[in-house]
């Protein structure tokens, strides 16, 4: 009984001790990476074990041989025929270090506002359409006449290009409305002898090319005041604007001036030269000279060949008033009618078509 009890106990011992031992099978594989993987994510790679706290030298040399490899900026393998003009250019020179850039994420394009509002926007392109350099649209003439004319076969209605001319006594004026009924110019009285501005002159001045309207000014000569006088109240008066028409110097007898005084023709051409000469050299524009048929006939006729004129002809063509003379504007009505004023108005056209006049206005009313 006692040999066989010993046995027993012996195995009862071992038995006890398989079941606390870290040396079974299970203890074998317990260091060793689980199997099992998610459905989800798969590893591209295996995962290096270590202990967490663990200094291993092993594992660090390898991590950090890894990362030099991964962050590696050598040479392209050689004899890769795609990067063989590359290869012979960047021989004689260093290549820099390829920088690993984080993936681009798509992102939907958002157009960014403007620095001004749409209304500002297009505020700011009509005001560039009334400069030199742009063509503003040319409208059609819709004016009316108190007192219409025949002027047999050229009539005013043949021209394209039609303006106005204005001063206080048409008070105040629609641009706006003026400029779609057909005045695509207009010449506003500024200044007359030395010392009178007329008072709508400044308001006419803006509007109009705010409006759009192509503006330019003009001077009545008073006969018993020095030229020069008047040249520099004209130039301390009217704006120097390169938009602007070329100024005008509107020389004609005056029944109801207070001057009665009647110079000779060489005293008038000295006259107006001086005044002419002193505008020029101030706006650098040959001035336009405005005339009626009586004062063209005792002083102008043949005179002043380089100059642009403007003609008064109300009852007839130019041609038949002003025989032999080149003229640039014809003020063919002082009886017009149009939405925009009240009351009457002088009507004009420029001898040209809408082409030239675009032409004429590009070069600064010059030539």
């Amino acid at each position: 009984m006692r040999r066989s009890t010993v046995p027993a106990f012996v195995l009862a011992c071992l038995s006890l001790t398989g079941c606390t031992s870290n040396s079974g099978p299970d203890a074998l594989v317990a260091g060793l990476p689980s199997k099992e993987v998610t459905n989800s994510v798969t590893p591209s790679a295996p995962v290096p074990q270590a202990s967490v706290g663990q200094t291993d030298q092993r594992v660090a040399l390898n991590t950090k041989q890894h990362q030099e490899v991964l962050a590696w900026g050598g040479p392209m393998p050689a004899g890769s025929p795609a990067f063989a003009a590359v290869d012979k250019q960047m021989s004689t020179q260093q290549r820099p270090e390829p920088v690993i850039a984080p993936p681009v994420v798509p992102q939907a394009r958002v157009n960014l506002p403007q620095d001004r509002p749409v209304q500002l926007a297009m505020a700011g392109s009509v005001a560039m359409s009334a400069g030199s350099s742009a063509r503003s649209r040319v409208f059609r003439p819709a004016f009316s006449d108190a007192k219409p004319i025949n002027f047999g076969r050229v009539q005013p209605k043949h021209f394209e290009v039609h303006g106005v001319d204005v001063s206080r006594w048409q008070a105040n004026i629609d641009w706006e409305r003026l400029r779609t009924r057909g005045a695509n110019f207009a010449f506003i009285k500024a200044t007359d002898g030395g010392d009178h501005l007329d008072p709508m002159f400044r308001t006419n001045w803006e509007r109009a090319k705010a409006a759009g309207v192509r503006r330019g000014a003009y001077h009545f000569f008073y006969w018993c005041r020095p030229a020069s006088h008047q040249a520099d109240w004209f130039i301390r008066n009217v704006p120097r604007d390169p938009d602007a028409l070329p100024p005008v110097i509107d020389v004609e007898y005056n029944g109801e001036s207070s001057c009665k005084m009647r110079l000779s023709r060489a005293q008038v051409l000295e006259k107006m030269q001086v005044f002419m000469d002193r505008l020029e050299r101030h706006y650098g524009k040959r001035p336009i000279i405005y005339t009626a048929p009586d004062f063209y006939k005792d002083h102008l006729s043949g005179e002043l060949r380089d100059y642009p004129f403007w003609l008064r002809a109300v009852a007839q063509h130019p041609s038949k008033v002003y025989p032999d003379r080149k003229w640039l504007f014809w003020q063919y009505s002082g009886s017009g009618l149009s939405h925009g004023v009240e009351g009457k108005i002088d009507l004009n056209v420029f001898n040209g078509r809408e082409e030239d006049w675009h032409r004429w206005v590009g070069r600064g009313g010059n030539g």
